[in-house]
């Protein structure tokens, strides 16, 4: 990756797991120590850019089941990443014109990225904030988020592949509540996690590998995943390995072979505020 005047704020001295996911994912979007890392892990785990597609499939199929289903036509997504058609705003303003998006990361090279690729439909808006998940008042004080987001109308709070990079030192409960207490009835948690359920072994050297490139890293099974949606109604089929999560009929059409929950890791779920 070349540099640019927009990115003289990134941190090109250690790993960053969205630059990592990037390189999972097939990207170009990383740097030289992105790649080291990301390739031990490919190393030790092989699955991994399985499980990376894997999770983009399901955020996929939880956006179009949120718009057909629950009527959500905003969302607000922590931890975005670096964008990756089609990218959420694209799933969900394919069905819904008018749906507005706020992404939001703690990476300036992601924001960078996001504001110069992400375009919205003219019905809707978009809007990128520079914030931290474990700064809820930042996120929610930001002005994108009061210019785009309605937040007396339900929204979809998405935490994709992010809550895994919060030890629990750092309160990841307590900090999510405090994002949902400020969303209205309806509104909607969704997310997927990291698991050592299905091979424990594997990822304790994962585990190793992120803390050894600066970035913490906290798998959790089921139940602790599954308190993530207390005080909401899960919808079907509740927390579940992601793949397994309402599959679409062309998904199992494709033919491709069966994916092991162990190739996966991930617990997802979609849960909704009473």
């Amino acid at each position: 990756m070349t540099s640019s005047p927009e990115m003289r704020d990134v941190d090109t001295s250690k790993a960053h797991s969205a630059r990592m996911y990037d390189y999972y994912l097939g990207g170009t979007n990383h740097f030289a120590v992105d790649e080291e890392a990301a390739a031990k892990v490919a190393r030790v785990w092989p699955a991994v850019m399985t499980c990376a597609q894997e999770n983009r499939a399901y955020m996929h199929r939880v956006t179009r089941v949120l718009v057909r289903e629950h009527g959500i036509r905003q969302w607000l997504d922590i931890g975005t990443g670096i964008p990756t058609e089609p990218n959420l705003h694209q799933v969900a303003q394919s069905l819904a014109p008018e749906a507005r998006i706020v992404y939001v990361d703690h990476d300036p090279l992601v924001l960078t990225y996001a504001q110069t690729l992400v375009r919205s439909t003219p019905e809707g808006r978009i809007a990128c904030v520079l914030a931290d998940f474990n700064d809820p008042e930042a996120i929610l004080n930001a002005p994108e988020v009061e210019q785009v987001l309605d937040l007396s109308e339900p929204v979809a709070l998405s935490l994709n592949a992010l809550l895994h990079f919060v030890t629990d030192a750092q309160d990841p409960y307590g900090t999510l509540n405090q994002l949902l207490d400020a969303l209205p009835s309806g509104s909607v948690l969704t997310l997927s996690h990291s698991t050592a359920d299905f091979d424990p072994a594997t990822w304790e050297k994962i585990v190793q590998i992120y803390y050894a490139s600066g970035t913490p890293f906290r798998v959790r099974d089921k139940d602790e995943v599954t308190r993530f949606f207390d005080g909401l109604d899960l919808v079907e089929p509740g927390v579940e390995v992601v793949h397994r999560w309402r599959p679409d009929a062309g998904e199992a059409a494709e033919g491709r072979k069966e994916r092991t929950d162990a190739e996966i890791s991930l617990w997802g779920g979609v849960g909704i505020k009473r």
